[in-house]
């Protein structure tokens, strides 16, 4: 087992189809060629971030909740899921036990997912609920492991989207007086702000530092304890690119994702999730011009499905997922042939124990949604 994969648990982690044994063109035409042969026995799911020659082969398309829950009802014993490790997991999870969900590529992982680990979070719960009497709920974004999804159940919070935050986080602090929010800083930070709390009343729970860097009186003090995670992709926007683009050709509609830090959130016209950014430039006239600050293949393929506007990405660097970009249609090939074979390789599995818990969250979560 790596250590990359923090609380992940991986099958055996077969490779995928050599170069000297196919071209790059003779894989892609077998593996369409075993999709539509093997229709009755699989269905692929395919994130939004995926590059162009893997989304192609997606029998759906969606952001991670969207496409696990879209797996649930389907009844075909094979899902390959076109993620990364943790959107897997929530598949597994909520689909039944007779049904396989595999990874194309093992290693695909979640860089902020991997900021919080269940024994960090275990260590911050009995430090924080030591330094204080009032309640505090957790909350834990859909971008963790399974086993921090579980331990949110265990102790009566829930998990939320970047789409359902606000609703989710509104009810946590009805139901205490404080929130352990993780393990992304920025959309916790951002959602909050949303709804009127200030800044102050938030504090940054970093686990490589004693006790998280605060004291008693701070978690005292605090409504929101935010925990010292973020997404690499979306620190890749800047406020002094919004305020540069917004000076430079102020015709340009600003929309960003909530993980994206808080400045730029503040500085941008518009933010939201990536079901969100979909939707707006959907809905804006033709002839608009938009800079988006998500992943780059998804600002592309916005650009591509609406001609008649102009979808270009806010950073000019290449803001991409780099994780995301494993499964690749090699690795996609040798799933299939496995397939066929009735010997499926790269299963996400999650063990009872873990699932039950990681269930309460779930939902809980789609029961205030």
């Amino acid at each position: 087992m790596l250590d990359l994969f923090g609380d992940y648990k991986k099958d055996d982690h077969l490779p995928p189809i050599s170069e000297t044994e196919l071209s790059d063109a003779e894989v892609l035409k077998e593996a369409h060629a075993l999709k539509k042969e093997l229709k009755d026995k699989m269905l692929i799911l395919g994130h939004h971030y995926q590059q162009d020659d893997i989304i192609e082969f997606a029998d759906i398309r969606g952001d991670s909740l969207k496409l696990a829950q879209d797996a649930s009802g389907i009844d075909k014993p094979y899902i390959v899921f076109c993620g990364v490790h943790f959107m897997a997991e929530t598949a597994d999870i909520l689909t039944p036990a007779d049904k396989s969900v595999i990874l194309p590529d093992l290693r695909a992982g979640c860089s902020m997912a991997d900021m919080a680990n269940r024994d960090a979070i275990d260590k911050a719960w009995s430090y924080l609920t030591k330094c204080t009497d009032e309640k505090i709920v957790p909350v834990t974004y859909i971008n963790c492991t399974a086993k921090l999804k579980a331990f949110v159940g265990e102790n009566g919070g829930s998990i939320c989207t970047s789409s359902n935050a606000e609703s989710i986080i509104k009810w946590a602090l009805d139901e205490g007086e404080k929130l352990l929010f993780f393990p992304d800083q920025h959309l916790g930070r951002n959602t909050c702000f949303k709804m009127g709390i200030p800044t102050e009343d938030m504090v940054i729970y970093d686990p490589n530092r004693l006790n998280g860097g605060l004291t008693p009186e701070q978690i005292q003090k605090a409504k929101v304890i935010l925990w010292y995670g973020y997404c690499s992709v979306h620190q890749g926007f800047t406020a002094e690119q919004v305020r540069k683009l917004k000076k430079e050709q102020p015709d340009v509609r600003i929309i960003v994702h909530p993980e994206c830090s808080f400045d730029v959130v503040q500085e941008a016209h518009e933010a939201g999730s990536t079901a969100y950014i979909i939707n707006r430039v959907r809905e804006l006239p033709a002839g608009s011009r938009i800079a988006v600050g998500t992943e780059i293949n998804l600002v592309n393929r916005l650009n591509a499905q609406f001609p008649d506007k102009e979808v270009f990405s806010l950073s000019p660097y290449q803001c991409l997922c780099t994780t995301m970009y494993r499964v690749r249609p090699r690795w996609l090939l040798a799933s299939f042939r496995a397939i066929k074979d009735d010997k499926p390789i790269n299963i996400v599995k999650v063990d009872e124990e873990t699932a039950k818990g990681a269930r309460l969250a779930l939902d809980k979560m789609l029961s205030l949604s």
